[in-house]
């Protein structure tokens, strides 16, 4: 398989990525690829670098040095094209308390371009089994239906790579259930990129996984060149005592 074929099955390629706050490097040279159709499980301590790496995969936050691509194109030379293409969930919901949930989506079905966008809100909305709830004002909603409701918005324009921080994150065990189904039903057509400090969930949903501490790549791998045991014996030395 030549090079330019190999890149072609990337979903996500970075390269010595580096983000540097002040004297502060939260990112310090991180690589890894990912091939289209994976979903790989991102663990570490608070600090680590998780949500900035995904911030910059995202096109949140631009990269110090170093490169990245997501769907091929360039997360600062072409963010714009790339937004189109991606997806996030996130510690915030990203949506307008003052508006009711239905509102929301369509604002978002709206600035996506979606064709049919009434029936594809309504169609998410019964996903999450919110549908009960479409005109209530996102405001009355607890963490748990916010976090259902995000989901939803993410998926809206069935974006090719969907990023999720902590997306289990408020969530009570019925909307796990839900949000386990959603992820089951889509998988096939998407690729992941998860944040967890659930060690045994971001293990069962992925096909790779990567441990960043101190801004560095500890060890990132596909699962099945993965020993558990192993893993979990680096995620302790490494994550769990915040030592890189």
């Amino acid at each position: 398989m030549t090079q330019a074929v190999a890149a072609e099955m990337l979903a996500v390629q970075v390269r010595d990525l580096t983000r540097t706050f002040g004297a502060r490097k939260a990112l310090d040279k991180v690589s890894f690829d990912l091939p289209t159709g994976s979903f790989l499980s991102i663990f570490g301590p608070n600090g680590a670098g998780k949500t900035t790496l995904v911030k910059v995969l995202t096109t949140l936050t631009p990269p110090s040095d170093g490169s990245a691509k997501v769907c091929g194109l360039d997360v600062v030379e072409e963010s714009v094209d790339l937004r189109e293409r991606i997806g996030l969930i996130s510690h915030n919901p990203l949506l307008y308390p003052d508006l009711s949930a239905e509102e929301n989506l369509s604002f978002f079905a709206d600035m996506y371009g979606i064709d049919d966008a009434a029936n594809r809100v309504r169609e998410l909305l019964v996903a999450v089994e919110l549908d009960h709830r479409r005109l209530d004002l996102v405001r009355t909603f607890s963490r748990g239906m916010l976090q259902r409701l995000s989901i939803a918005r993410a998926l809206l324009h069935a974006p090719e790579v969907l990023f999720l921080d902590e997306p289990y994150s408020g969530l009570d065990p019925h909307a796990v259930e839900i949000f386990d189904s959603l992820i089951a039903q889509i998988r096939a057509d998407h690729t992941f990129v998860m944040i967890s400090h659930d060690l045994a969930k971001g293990l069962e949903l992925c096909t790779h996984a990567l441990i960043l501490a101190r801004g560095k790549v500890v060890l990132s791998a596909p699962k099945e060149e993965i020993d558990e045991a192993e893993f979990a014996a680096t995620y302790r030395a490494t994550v769990g005592t915040g030592v890189a």
